[in-house]
């Protein structure tokens, strides 16, 4: 079906080095992020001249080109055009490139977790609002209606085994299949802390559950499993005769895998995550302050490149172990920052072209995308960037200062603001709002008083 993107789609494909020379492409909220065999073949520097391209930046092992809010759109065109299958690799025949642990980090984060990003925004924003209309005795919190949207909200968050299972095993190369199976096993009601059954060894062997008392809601064990079983799979497959390669290959990874994951990966995996909530928590302990500074501070920076999906996997396993984070909620200023930064730019400048980039730039950074306001306006300009950052950074210290807690992630901007509402209070909404509006105003005020117009502008 003809899409108006067709056009843009046949020129980021001819200009990454044609179809032949992606290996693999998923979107995030407004990047295209390509894995080439071959980014010296890409045509960077007409990529950034084409229009409907934001800008595009190599980072991560990722060749990212920003498109802006409609990127799903233009995503389908591409993958039409280029008769690929999204993440699916194009070309078995070319070896792929080594890469170093960061960028295979970061390969990995985007890999699992950008596809359901949007639907868990959406049950993020959910939640809130519910925990919001009990608060406000608008809905009876023992009620039927609460009840079954709290399940919708809170569904995906409780089975992250089983959607983690399926898209880390998309990212692994395992059967999907097998990896929603090994997921589903994880939090079947047998093996919840609400079961009378006995789980408690496997051929004599204890079996550690997690602090928690189960799997429900845990993002590490699952990915470590995948991965474990991706790697079995790919070595008995070859020796399976092909009459019964179909279902003896699931059957031996899976019975290997579940006890394996019950035994030791689940107990290490739980470990580490454990760890890395204590290590946010000694960090808030020792000073708030440093803590939300330095996630303020270098927030957009980490956007820029597209590592601030890094980061994005701590708040979730916060979430998942206490019920609460406390290191995203310090970005929260950041957006707000930029929306004051290009609202003072659009009343300033002179320059029809810039304004009517500042509108749509606007809007997108007041909901929460910031790649418009930063690549189409204030990084260009520099000043307005360092300003946003510095205000960014002050922002995300008062934020840790007040003890400002995210019960659920996804959400950006404006629809951020319902997932502080938690434990039966608004107190850390009306924070975060404060912080927000706060971080808005002084933006507009400083970056208007400093902006000039260039004279090639004027």
């Amino acid at each position: 079906m003809a899409s108006k993107y067709d056009g843009l789609a046949r020129i980021i494909i001819q200009n990454v080095g044609g179809k032949e020379n992606i290996e693999s492409l998923t979107h995030c909220i407004t990047r295209l992020r390509f894995k080439l065999y071959d980014e010296g073949k890409a045509q960077t520097d007409i990529l950034n001249e084409t229009d409907g391209i934001v800008k595009v930046m190599q980072s991560g092992g990722q060749y990212q080109v920003v498109i802006g809010n409609h990127v799903s759109d233009v995503y389908a065109a591409v993958c039409e055009r280029a008769h690929i299958n999204g993440d699916a690799p194009t070309n078995g025949a070319v070896a792929k490139e080594k890469q170093n642990a960061f960028n295979a980090f970061i390969s990995v984060v985007t890999g699992v977790f950008l596809p359901f990003m949007g639907v868990l925004a959406a049950l993020g924003i959910l939640k809130g609002v519910l925990a919001l209309l009990v608060s406000f005795h608008v809905l009876n919190g023992a009620g039927g209606t609460y009840n079954i949207l709290y399940s919708l909200a809170d569904s995906l968050f409780y089975f992250f085994p089983v959607i983690l299972g399926y898209t880390a095993s998309k990212k692994f190369g395992l059967d999907e299949f097998t990896g929603l199976i090994l997921g589903a096993t994880l939090v079947y009601p047998s093996m919840t802390s609400a079961s009378v059954a006995d789980v408690s060894n496997f051929l004599g062997i204890p079996v550690i559950m997690p602090a928690t008392g189960d799997y429900t809601t845990s993002i590490i064990p699952i990915i470590i499993a995948v991965w474990f079983a991706s790697i079995l799979q790919k070595r008995i497959k070859k020796h399976i005769p092909d009459a019964v390669k179909s279902f003896i290959t699931p059957l031996i990874v899976l019975i290997v895998t579940v006890p394996l994951t019950f035994l030791v990966i689940g107990p290490i995996a739980s470990l580490v995550s454990n760890g890395i909530s204590m290590f946010c928590n000694f960090l808030y302990g020792v000073s708030p302050a440093v803590l939300g500074l330095f996630v303020g501070l270098f927030w957009q920076v980490l956007v820029m490149f597209g590592l601030h999906w890094a980061i994005v996997p701590i708040g979730i396993n916060n979430i998942g172990l206490m019920g609460y984070d406390i290191v995203m909620p310090c970005m929260i200023a950041t957006t707000f920052a930029q929306t004051g930064a290009v609202l003072a730019i659009m009343l300033k400048t002179r320059n029809s072209h810039l304004k009517g980039l500042c509108i749509p730039a606007a809007i997108s950074a007041f909901c929460g995308v910031t790649e418009p306001a930063i690549y189409g306006i204030t990084l260009p300009k520099k000043t307005p960037f360092f300003i946003t950052c510095i205000i960014a950074g002050i922002g995300g210290m008062v934020t840790a200062i007040l003890n400002v807690k995210e019960y659920s992630l996804g959400a950006m901007g404006i629809f951020a603001w319902t997932t502080f509402v938690g434990e039966g209070e608004v107190s850390g909404m009306i924070r975060a709002i404060i912080v927000s509006l706060a971080a808005l105003a002084v933006a507009f005020a400083a970056v208007y008083a400093v902006y000039k117009d260039t004279e090639k502008e004027a």
